[in-house]
């Protein structure tokens, strides 16, 4: 029995001697840290492409612009240095943003567009050259997810999860009309909230079985969207910049876990900025 007991200490001993030299080598970042602030949003402008929309009154109505400017003023004291938005007019060969110039030049004309209310106004107040368009398109086959649940008798909890997205943001639409601008935001910004926002992603893995797997397809589509728009603003940054992403929210939870995980780059909270 003490040599079995001497035997496994003896083991125990070499790992914990090995086991630090056979770690992952940490990757450096080049240079200062780089600091991201990921704010998720709702279409201010309603375009109606969600499977649920959130109904938004006119925010070109002088009540919500006051609101937007205290927006704006909160996320100015992030101090960003470069500023990302869900759009994909670039300037060609580059991830610069075609749109932002004539806005700057007083050339577009006013408009509802969150891109435009939040990502131009603030990158304008802050002398900006530009702003960075780094969307791209993807494919989301949730045709081929419903078909699978119909076929195997689970459309009725497919349709049950895709009644609770339309009940959440027929609850946003309601407090719309008693909240702020930035208290709405607040609670699209909140990292319970947005942790939950991804769960309906993931639950469609459920929906496959063997070699059809359309729920698995589904994410990894929606990951590979994700993470061709991290890499954009990756590839945009230079050490020590402050990054501002504006986004719709459904892709909070990706973009911060893909850009939050990129060496030498932290994740700092919206809600830190936003208004009360």
């Amino acid at each position: 029995m003490k040599r079995i007991a001497a035997a496994l200490t003896l083991c125990v001993c070499a790992f914990a001697a090995v086991a630090p030299a056979s770690a992952v080598p940490a990757i450096a970042p080049e240079g200062p840290p780089i600091e991201v602030v990921v704010l998720g949003t709702f279409h201010f402008g309603n375009p109606g492409q969600d499977m649920a929309n959130i109904q938004v009154d006119d925010v070109l109505a002088p009540k919500r612009q006051a609101e937007i400017a205290k927006i704006l003023d909160g996320l100015a004291r992030f101090k960003p240095t470069k500023i990302a938005v869900e759009a994909q007019r670039r300037q060609p060969g580059t991830n610069l943003s075609e749109r932002y110039p004539l806005f700057r030049s007083g050339k577009v004309e006013p408009s509802a567009y969150e891109v435009v209310q939040l990502g131009y106004a603030l990158a304008q107040r802050l002398g900006h050259p530009n702003v960075y368009a780094v969307d791209v398109d993807g494919d989301f086959p949730f045709d081929a997810v419903m078909a699978f649940a119909k076929k195997t008798g689970r459309e009725a909890k497919l349709a049950a999860n895709i009644t609770a997205i339309q009940a959440w943001t027929a609850d946003i639409t309601q407090q719309l009309k008693s909240k702020t601008l930035g208290q709405v935001l607040r609670l699209h910004n909140d990292p319970a909230s947005i942790a939950q926002g991804n769960d309906f992603y993931l639950d469609t893995l459920q929906y496959g079985a063997l070699d059809d797997q359309p729920g698995a397809d589904l994410v990894s589509r929606w990951y590979e969207r994700n993470f061709k728009i991290c890499a954009r603003i990756a590839q945009s940054a230079e050490p020590g910049d402050r990054i501002l992403v504006i986004y719709g929210s459904g892709h909070a939870f990706l973009l911060r876990h893909c850009l939050g995980g990129v060496p030498g780059w932290r994740i700092k909270e919206a809600n830190d900025y936003l208004p009360n």
